[in-house]
């Protein structure tokens, strides 16, 4: 049987479809589950994925509602039998504010996903950026398809994305534990000299966190939004550009996966070879 995961449905979230998409091409069972039903239906779930959106509008902070529901509580009593829970934009907002990520205290909220700063601007900020694998591939329950400090192409649109903490020691503690799953760079890999590169300002280029047992992901980027070789833009410095280039006039080519695949892939994988 395939895995099966929960795609949460929370007010004022509009990614939810897209994310099921990409789920299934990755060879998942995914299903929107709607933050009122029953919490306990979530118990029969392999794994959850909290899309990305504005649920209940942003109000206090982004995701700070949504970490209340108890549909939350549920996935956290199943994150302890590391049954693995992906956030993306919105959804690792919620896990932040959750105290899900990044773990240290579990129930403490230890970081913020605070608003973008970068050459003098603020606010929402929407483009393709690339990510560097910054952990071992098997870490982690979205890397276990990818290769070491691989680098993917993937959009971002968010206006609070910045990893940041009070504690001035965390970061370097979590790339010390190897927490830090990916880092904003430049096409080639090497460490980004500003915005755009690094579109928010987080602390060690920070894109993408997980709490210490790897199974809890909080990913800023979209990486359903770059599941297959026709979303990638052509005019990226990098080799996935040139491959969707390649087959213009074939449209059957441009079904392939694209970069953001490997995140869902991996989330089969772990699931597979993990629980």
């Amino acid at each position: 049987m395939k895995p099966t995961v929960a795609v949460i449905q929370f007010p004022g979230v509009n990614c939810e479809y897209e994310t099921v998409r990409a789920a299934l091409a990755a060879g998942l069972e995914a299903r929107i589950v709607r933050w009122n039903a029953d919490p306990e239906s979530l118990r029969s779930f392999d794994g959850y994925i909290l899309p990305g959106g504005f649920s209940y509008e942003d109000r206090v902070r982004a995701g700070a509602i949504a970490a209340c529901e108890d549909i939350v509580d549920v996935m956290r009593i199943q994150a302890e039998a590391r049954k693995p829970v992906l956030g993306i934009c919105n959804g690792a907002q919620i896990l932040v504010e959750a105290g899900l990520v990044p773990g240290v205290n579990p129930g403490t909220i230890e970081v913020a996903l605070a608003p973008n700063r970068g050459m003098g601007r603020t606010g929402y900020y929407c483009d393709w950026v690339f990510l560097k694998l910054a952990c071992e591939p098997g870490r982690c329950a979205i890397t276990y398809d990818l290769e070491p400090e691989e680098v993917l192409p993937v959009p971002i649109a968010h206006a609070q994305g910045r990893f940041t903490s009070s504690d001035l020691g965390l970061f370097e503690s979590l790339q010390a534990r190897s927490q830090i799953v990916f880092r904003y760079c430049r096409s080639n890999g090497e460490t980004p000299q500003g915005f755009p590169e690094d579109p928010n300002g987080s602390e060690n280029h920070a894109a993408a966190i997980c709490n210490q047992y790897g199974n809890v992901v909080a990913l800023m980027p979209h990486p359903e939004r770059s599941a297959w070789l026709r979303q990638v833009p052509m005019d990226l410095e990098c080799d996935w550009s040139r491959r969707r280039l390649l087959p213009q006039g074939k449209w059957r080519t441009l079904e392939q996966a694209g970069p953001g695949l490997g995140i869902f892939r991996s989330l089969k994988a772990y699931i597979e070879e993990e629980l």
